[in-house]
């Protein structure tokens, strides 16, 4: 089986956030994939497989299987037009959370995916203590905490205790607050997934475009998630869909032996 590792949300090496992406002629058991998940121990390893004009897709953390994931699908979307002699200019994925398009125009991917919305909820007591920052509000979506902090500096100073983060229900908490040089920047930890803190997520997109579209009532941002290897996103917002822009980068090639 070939694999590759690719570097998303970046045109640089060792930037963005890396995933493992596994062509497959046809599907293999979920055990064995979560094991491959595990060995490689990145935050995403993406599966797919052809299916007529389209591509059935799926993704594992290193500890468990997932309903999307951003990076990895740019990343699989790379591999297929840089490796395997895809001629169109659009890829359709079928996923757990529905169709999902990667459309490329000369060095950038597009990612159409569904937006969420999120609703206001007091700040929980245990995200307090974990976060050990002023919460200005708190937001809850599918699975996941929306958390919006005074400006880029505390963010990126942020310190959280993963230990008490991990107790909360949610998968994903999303930190977020405007950007000095950008729209907006955040940050993503999901301690639940195995990952203490993401690199760059594009999944937490689908509910931070609609959310700082209607604070800055605009319809196109720019956004960085401001982890250690950084990442760049173009957003756009479509009402019920967001639009996702990023670069990638081929790290690695390489057969698994198994």
């Amino acid at each position: 089986m070939n694999i590759y590792q690719v570097d998303a949300f970046t045109n640089q090496i060792f930037k963005g956030n890396p995933a493992a992406v596994c062509p497959l002629e046809k599907w293999i058991s979920a055990d064995l994939m979560q094991s491959f998940a595990e060995e490689n121990n990145l935050s995403e390893t993406v599966f797919f497989v052809k299916n007529e004009n389209s591509f059935d897709i799926k993704w594992f953390t290193p500890t468990c299987e997932v309903d999307l994931c951003g990076h990895a699908t740019l990343a699989a979307a790379h591999i297929i037009f840089s490796e395997l002699n895809y001629q169109e200019k659009q890829i359709t994925f079928n996923s757990k959370s529905g169709k999902l398009t990667v459309t490329k125009a000369a060095d950038w991917y597009t990612l159409n995916f569904p937006s969420e919305e999120v609703s206001a909820i007091e700040t929980p007591e245990l995200l307090k203590q974990a976060l050990n920052i002023t919460v200005l509000k708190c937001f809850e979506g599918k699975g996941k905490l929306l958390v919006e902090l005074d400006n880029e500096t505390v963010l990126k100073n942020l310190s959280p205790n993963f230990n008490l983060l991990a107790q909360l229900k949610s998968n994903d908490i999303i930190v977020t607050s405007k950007g000095d040089k950008v729209d907006f920047v955040s940050r993503v930890f999901a301690p639940n997934l195995g990952i203490n803190e993401d690199p760059v997520t594009g999944s937490a997109h689908t509910l931070l475009i609609p959310f700082w579209i209607k604070k800055l009532h605009k319809t196109k941002l720019e956004a960085v998630q401001v982890s250690k290897r950084t990442g760049y996103l173009k957003c756009e917002y479509l009402n019920d869909r967001v639009e996702i822009s990023g670069q990638a980068v081929t790290y690695l090639k390489g057969q698994l032996i198994i």
